[in-house]
């Protein structure tokens, strides 16, 4: 399975533009540039895409890993936080915050735990990030 994202830039650094797409049509030339990264401008930027498809992709593999347990959730709820920071003259995504708080009628503290480390060493997108992962997963 391949799915492709896309880029198109105009200009400088910190005046030029940007847009991105996706394949499957639900990001279609959204803007990103310099205000949207490093400032408050509108659009989207690389750090909160990350961060979503993160978040997106914990909680599958969460809802997988509790399926193997019989166990089925209610709801799971998670926001990845992102860190880009100067590094060595230049810049780097060094850390990422999982905050999950999921309903999952019938888990006990200790299988929900072990099922939310595995999912954050086990998801796809956790495999490919090199910055620290840390995470917060509360049980309702």
């Amino acid at each position: 399975m391949q799915r492709t994202g896309s880029a198109h830039w105009e200009g400088d650094l910190k005046t030029g533009k940007g847009l991105v797409s996706t394949q499957s049509g639900i990001l279609d030339d959204a803007q990103y540039g310099f205000g949207t990264r490093f400032e408050d401008g509108p659009g989207t930027n690389p750090e909160e895409l990350i961060g979503a498809a993160h978040a997106g992709c914990f909680s599958m593999a969460l809802s997988m890993i509790l399926g193997q347990h019989d166990l089925t959730a209610t709801a799971i709820d998670t926001t990845a936080k992102v860190t880009l920071e100067e590094v060595d003259g230049g810049f780097a995504v060094t850390k990422i915050h999982l905050d999950v708080v999921a309903d999952i009628p019938g888990a006990s503290d200790a299988a929900f735990k072990e099922a939310t480390e595995a999912a954050k060493t086990g998801c796809p997108i956790s495999k490919l990030m090199t910055a620290d992962i840390t995470m917060t997963a509360t049980l309702k």
